[in-house]
């Protein structure tokens, strides 16, 4: 009967499965032509470095079956690369961060007109928000704005971003921010009567936003022509509707995100 050589596992009609072994550092392994027992160095193209007791290095191809580990044929094969965490995206487009523990509020404030803007800032901003320590404050419209900035005194470290509805020329609120001079208060806004129309159409199922004949309370008309309700039923339609900022209007966006940015840049 003939002896199976070395060179026969690979060979013949039934190939024995040889397992693939990760070439770790240290893994200890042995050259079955030479009898050279070493441990994994370090991998090169097409090779590896083994050493043995000695200390001594030397370098051996990475070939199908190469090498025995434990005395059966294992084929090496270089370790893979640790998975990297999947990076978890917040509702605004921001990296996540884990673990998170918000910070001490800053002094710097945002001002919204009304409950409806903070909730909707709140739900697609929150997260960047609470790592940078900003707190988001209704003003319940903006006919107070140049009063409660005179209360709140602003500076340096102690800077306002004030969201504004409707801020389009000739409008009321435009005049009431043009009279605003304050290099520590920075004013943006949106085109859109109510924060509601910030909201895509197609977010809320439908395929257009109502024109509200004047003198009708546009929030009430709105929700009479589309059959939502009370505008409070109608809000909660269109607040639970937003999952992130892809639901939401570019000019709202850039808006929030300008405020963001001017309340946490540092003093300089």
């Amino acid at each position: 009967m003939r002896s199976h050589s070395y060179d026969d596992i690979l060979a013949g009609p039934r190939r024995r499965k040889i397992p693939e072994v990760a070439a770790e550092p240290g893994l200890v392994v042995e050259d079955p032509r030479s009898g050279y027992c070493g441990a994994v160095v370090r991998l090169e193209p097409g090779t590896v470095v083994l050493e043995d007791r000695q200390g001594r290095h030397r370098v051996f191809p990475l070939e199908p079956a190469g090498f025995l580990l434990e005395g059966k044929p294992v084929t090496l094969v270089p370790p893979k690369a640790p998975a990297q965490p999947a990076r978890r995206i917040s509702a605004s487009g921001s990296v996540k961060v884990e673990g998170l523990r918000a910070r001490t509020a800053r002094d710097s404030r945002i001002w919204v007109e009304g409950k409806h803007d903070a909730e909707l800032v709140e739900r697609v901003w929150g997260h960047d928000l609470r790592v940078e320590g900003v707190v988001v404050e209704p003003l319940d419209g903006v006919d107070v704005l140049a009063e409660r900035i005179g209360e709140f005194g602003t500076g340096p470290q102690r800077r306002l971003g004030v969201l504004v509805d409707h801020l389009v020329a000739g409008s009321k609120e435009s005049r009431l921010v043009e009279a605003i001079h304050d290099e520590h208060v920075l004013v943006t806004g949106h085109p859109y009567v109510d924060i509601w129309q910030a909201v895509k159409p197609a977010a809320v199922g439908i395929e257009r936003w109502p024109v509200v004949p004047r003198g009708v309370p546009w929030k009430e008309g709105v929700c009479a022509e589309l059959g939502w309700g009370e505008p409070y039923e109608g809000w909660q339609r269109v607040l639970g509707a937003v999952a992130g900022f892809r639901d939401l209007e570019t000019p709202l966006l850039g808006a929030v995100e300008r405020l963001i940015d001017f309340v946490t840049a540092p003093e300089g």
